[in-house]
């Protein structure tokens, strides 16, 4: 049966949810559409609970297709291949507020495929996509009572746009998405234009109304065609491996707890869990070793559970942290900058047993990335990559490439650090920023936003101001909530919130936010924002002690940027035909050239003669000459009536034999030869355009200043 429900968002828009009509054999399926823009949310549930498991398998994927925004794909096998940054970004905004929501224990497999089955130009896909994955598990059989909605938040102005257009996001301060519950937010994503807390508050309060609209409209849908629910069973530890753990290793991993250095921690933990393991091994109880052949995860969930009552009671009843500092208290900071010769800009940023160190490199903007996607944006000229190796927490691991969290922390510092970033035409470079964690105890990712700052600052790139980022953490037990700031990896893992904030003195350039728990309230949020801004302040203060603004010179290494404008009518001859002009230039002067298309020239070149060669070869081929004007050219062609003189390169013009002298002479030859180097004045540009030149016309004291 179809079933079809609609939102009116006002001004002619409707939000509508469709189900009943496409992928039946799915636990739950939905069409959500906004506009043309149509997306289908598909889930699927397991039937048994995956055996040895820790976690929660939750496999969400945001399928681009490019025929939704009628694109045929680039490359050589023109189809789809991996996902794009784009669609791995948004798999995460989907999974993030959603995970935390499945019962507690749950552990059968789950799968979210989210596919944009056509895109407008008003209408972004990822809003609905969020929406479109909860109202499919909402009419589903899958264990998932808290429904989700999703807004987004542009702000012209003064004015606060929910759900904008493309269009309207383009004039927008921000780019804040929130999803929520009715009663609580779960997620943040902002990306602001130095945008003060006050004002994101104000958008996540305007998002907040929306999402409760959208979650009536699900539950409207649910009521009509849900299914009923699964029951199905949920991981708890068994009795007899949780009764060995208490009594034989409980008080070793608390007083393990207090140990204040992370590697000796882990080192104690790990020595406790194979202890237990040995112990049980050479142990003669045959029952209980059966028990953790068939259930290897339960002693390591167990220890787990130990740690986090540990650590949550030390914070919440002694407000004390695992490695002694108060709730409040920054780990020591340090930031060094031109750590590494020859790059043209490098950074080291660590706090605490966190380090980082990122390298900036500049290029010509005919090297920005291109990209294939749904997004309009087909292209960018600031890039951060973020690389988070094995050896950062002491593990063996292949190298495989970035996976979707090294793909998340580096979108969240190139946001925070973008509305910085001089525009094109005052820094016309392409700027790719790398970041490798060296050493990892939780923030990285701020810390990688701090190390960018610092690089840039170093590589002479005139950022409008610097750029600092902090994550405060939660400990939340009944009604007390504890704030953590600058948390490491033990309060991030146990702990049940990661608020990341990056911004200026003037405001917020960056969020990203993951809960554990049923979401945040508003009153919490304001909070965490000024505790946050407190900390970003102390950490922008350590940032100007080092660096205080950005370098004066770019650095010796990096390459130069001439710029030029040309007619865009003679563009073609810079090219040339089939581009043989251009290359010639590129070929004779080792720069790179960029031409956009309003005549704007780009010369890009570590070699300061060879850009001058380059520059001057393309101001010929523009150049168009005037009469009176003197050229050192060459003769190209000798005719019975004169001599033809290459002026600048490409264009030539008539000596004729009466011009050639002050005297007579018979034959043009007796005065020239082909390629003779002679001066010669431009007296005249006759109505067909032909340029008439003379040799006599020039003066000795003209030639003489010419040739100098």
């Amino acid at each position: 049966m179809i079933k079809k429900v609609h939102l009116d968002l006002g001004e002619d828009r409707v939000l509508s949810l469709e189900t009943g009509k496409l992928a039946l054999q799915a636990n739950g399926s939905v069409v959500i559409q906004l506009g043309d823009t149509t997306v289908m949310a598909t889930t699927v549930m397991s039937d048994t609970q995956r055996p040895g498991i820790n976690f929660f398998p939750l496999l969400v994927d945001f399928e681009e297709k490019l025929y939704a925004a009628g694109k045929i794909p680039g490359g050589f096998f023109k189809r789809e291949g991996k996902p794009t940054e784009n669609a791995i970004l948004t798999s995460r905004r989907i999974d993030r507020p959603i995970r935390p929501l499945f019962p507690k224990g749950f552990r059968n497999d789950v799968q979210l495929v989210i596919t944009p089955l056509s895109v407008d130009l008003d209408n972004s896909p990822d809003i609905l996509a969020i929406n479109g994955a909860s109202a499919a598990l909402a009419i589903s059989d899958i264990p998932f009572d808290t429904l989700i909605g999703a807004a987004r938040v542009a702000k012209v102005g003064d004015k606060f746009i929910v759900d904008p257009t493309i269009a309207e996001m383009q004039e927008s301060e921000m780019d804040l998405v929130v999803a929520g519950s009715k009663d609580k937010i779960l997620m943040i994503e902002c990306g602001a234009a130095q945008v003060p807390e006050a004002d994101i508050i104000k958008g996540i309060k305007e998002a907040h109304e929306r999402i409760k609209e959208v979650i009536k409209l699900q539950e409207k849908l649910a009521k009509e065609v849900g299914k009923t629910k699964k029951q199905v069973e949920l991981y708890e530890p068994h009795a007899k491996i949780a009764k060995l753990v208490k009594d034989e290793a409980e008080d070793k991993i608390k007083k393990a707890m207090d140990i204040t250095e992370k590697v000796q921690r882990n080192a104690e933990i790990d020595k406790i869990r194979a202890g237990l393991e040995e112990s049980v091994k050479i142990g003669k109880d045959e029952e209980l070793k059966k028990l953790l052949q068939e259930r290897p995860a339960d002693i390591p969930n167990l220890i787990e559970m130990v740690q986090k009552k540990a650590v949550r009671k030390m914070i919440s009843e002694k407000d004390k942290r695992p490695d002694g500092r108060g709730l409040n208290d920054l780990r020591e900071l340090n930031c060094e900058v031109g750590v590494i010769p020859r790059v043209h800009g490098s950074a080291l940023f660590s706090r605490g047993d966190t380090q980082v160190m990122t390298v900036a490199t500049l290029g010509a903007l005919g090297e920005e990335q291109k990209l294939d996607g749904l997004s309009p944006e087909e292209s960018k000229r600031y890039m951060h990559h973020y690389n988070f190796p094995a050896y950062s927490v002491g593990e063996v691991r292949p190298m495989r490439g970035p996976g979707r969290r090294e793909i998340g922390h580096g979108a969240l510092a190139e946001r925070s650090l973008l509305p910085v970033v001089p525009d094109e035409e005052k820094f016309p470079y392409t700027i790719r920023l790398v970041s490798e964690v060296l050493s990892s105890n939780g923030s990285t990712s701020m810390a990688a936003t701090c190390g960018s700052t610092l690089a840039l600052m170093d590589a002479g790139v005139k950022i409008d101001d610097p750029v600092a980022g902090i994550s405060i953490g939660l400990v939340k037990e009944g009604s007390q909530e504890k704030l953590l700031t600058d948390i490491q990896g033990i309060e991030d893992f146990l702990g049940d919130m990661d608020f990341k904030v990056s911004g200026t003195r003037k405001g917020v350039t960056g969020i990203q936010v993951d809960v554990k728990i049923d979401g945040l309230s508003h009153d919490l949020i304001e909070k965490i924002f000024k505790q946050a801004k407190e900390a970003r302040n102390i950490i922008l203060d350590k940032i100007a002690s080092v660096i205080e603004q950005p370098r004066a010179e770019l650095s010796p290494y990096a390459p130069r940027v001439t710029t030029l404008r040309i007619d865009p009518e003679k563009i073609g001859l810079v090219i040339g035909p089939g581009g043989k002009m251009i290359k010639s230039i590129v070929e004779q002067t080792s720069a790179q050239i960029d031409i956009e298309d309003d005549g704007l020239v780009l010369i890009t070149s570590a070699d300061a003669e060879g850009a001058k060669r380059a520059q001057q070869m393309i101001e010929d081929l523009t150049y168009e000459p005037k009469v009176g004007d003197l050229f050192y050219g060459e003769v190209v062609r000798i005719m019975p009536f004169g001599a033809f003189v290459e002026m600048v390169p490409g264009k030539d013009g008539l000596v004729h034999i009466s011009q050639i002298a002050n005297k007579r002479i018979a034959k043009v030859e007796d005065a020239l030869k082909l390629g003779d180097k002679v001066v010669v004045k431009l007296v005249e540009i006759d109505e067909k355009g032909r340029r008439n030149l003379s040799m006599k016309a020039v003066t000795e004291e003209e030639k003489k200043r010419f040739l100098k």
